[in-house]
């Protein structure tokens, strides 16, 4: 006899998995793995020894191809590289149609506001790229998380084009800014995250609720603080009564383990946290911290503000390679809380609702990208309400410039025209710049 619909098993492939917080988050919504792709050595060995004992001889049969092999359900390596595909393939896992949910936390430096925001022109970038996969393995759903950064004006042309991108492939896609605060986690933690499902779906998904107040800081780690003594834990967890900031994993490209930049440290301050580096152990008897607000956190204790249960995943590699996959992590409760609202609405439980499959993030690059030539001023203004001022204009256009090639010339009237000539972002292109910058910088990409 079948299994009931309501327990079917959905499938599952995660590209730039990291170290497995979405991976557990998903687990735990009911999604299996079908593959997991992941470019950090440690991180996808991390990935192998939590999906082997959460599968066990349920894995895929290891394949390989020239460049590439899976081991374990996991590939390391470029996600872009046509090698890992391959890999992929010979092992009969990622076929077009065959999965029910593409889901990864694609490398965030280009959207980050600690960073340059150069979007469609680092080579890090794989948002594009990532929603194209659509077209190529057309899966029911798609779940993208990011940072904060992507939402802002500065990336509104970027976003209007993954939404057409996403139309134009039958998809229904919608933007949404979560907090991990709202789902049981003691940090704030915004994420930025795009979910889009194939028409027939779509109607059935519905952005989870929030959860409740979070525990603090000093309720979360309590524990963990006093295990080995120390006789200062009381009076600590009173002092860290709110919940963290943003924890900030860093990059290769910056020094050892630390939790974040100057305001965050004085956030951390505040919560009696010396945020200066990460210790190897607990304080014991007789702690005092004269010179600093108080211990440092373990990698363990940033697992438990991460959202990660004591105990319910291992980490694999040295000390800040450790505290690196866990502070760059998708939070799994977060991640659980949106693959329950994905896998209900692939179920089509609950209403279905009208949802908007034409929602307008950047009205000026939707004039310059319907145009079939240049277009003035008045033109976009006409073709979008917007009654703009020459310098907010220019302001604009030089917003979507660095993600679009904008050709701008003057009309016999002397007035200045545009036109959008192409999308900067790499999407799969063989010649796009991509290719020598990422293998120029891979050792510092993470």
């Amino acid at each position: 006899m079948a299994a009931p619909e309501s327990r079917k098993p959905f499938k599952v492939v995660e590209i730039c998995a990291g170290a497995g917080g979405q991976a557990l988050g998903l687990m735990q919504a009911g999604f299996t793995h079908e593959l997991a792709i992941e470019l950090d050595p440690t991180a996808a060995d991390t990935l192998r020894l939590n999906l082997r004992a959460k599968y066990g001889s349920a894995l895929k049969q290891d394949s390989a191809s020239a460049e590439a092999k899976i081991v374990d359900g996991v590939i390391t390596g470029d996600v872009a590289a046509p090698a890992v595909w391959e890999a992929a393939y010979n092992a009969n896992v990622a076929m077009s149609g065959d999965f029910d949910l593409l889901a990864g936390g694609v490398p965030c430096p280009p959207f980050s506001v600690a960073g340059k925001q150069l979007g469609a022109e680092d080579e890090r970038d794989l948002f594009a790229w990532a929603v194209q996969q659509c077209d190529v393995l057309k899966p029911s759903a798609l779940l993208l998380e990011n940072v904060r950064g992507l939402s802002m004006p500065r990336f509104a042309g970027y976003r209007q084009n993954i939404l057409d991108r996403l139309i134009e492939m039958k998809y229904v896609a919608e933007w949404r800014l979560l907090h991990a605060s709202d789902f049981g986690v003691p940090q704030l933690r915004p994420r930025f995250v795009l979910v889009a499902l194939k028409e027939e779906f779509a109607p059935y998904f519905h952005w989870p609720e929030p959860q409740g107040e979070p525990p603090t800081v000093g309720e979360t780690l309590r524990e963990l603080m006093g295990a080995r003594g120390w006789e200062g834990v009381d009076a600590w967890v009173e002092k860290a009564n709110d919940i963290a900031p943003t924890v900030v994993g860093g990059s290769k490209k910056h020094g050892g383990a630390d939790l974040g930049p100057t305001r965050a440290k004085r956030a951390w301050a505040q919560l009696g946290v010396d945020a200066m580096g990460i210790a190897n152990e607990a304080p014991g008897p007789g702690a005092d911290f004269k010179d600093a607000p108080g211990p440092k956190l373990t990698t363990e204790m940033v697992q438990l503000l991460q959202g990660w249960k004591p105990g319910e995943w291992q980490f694999t590699g040295l000390k800040t390679s450790r505290y690196r996959q866990v502070g760059n992590a998708f939070p799994p409760p977060v991640a659980k809380a949106v693959g329950l609202a994905i896998r209900s609405a692939l179920l089509k439980e609950g209403e279905p609702v009208d949802r908007d499959v034409d929602a307008a993030h950047d009205p000026i690059y939707r004039a310059l990208r319907n145009a079939d030539d240049f277009v003035t001023a008045a033109q976009i203004a006409r073709a979008t309400g917007l009654e703009l001022e020459a310098h907010e204009l220019e302001r604009r256009i030089s917003l979507l410039s660095k993600d679009f090639n904008i050709e701008i010339r003057t009309n016999k009237s002397g007035a200045a025209a545009f036109k959008i000539n192409g999308f900067k972002a790499f999407v799969g292109q063989a010649d796009h710049v991509r290719h020598d910058l990422f293998s120029q910088n891979k050792s510092k990409i993470s």
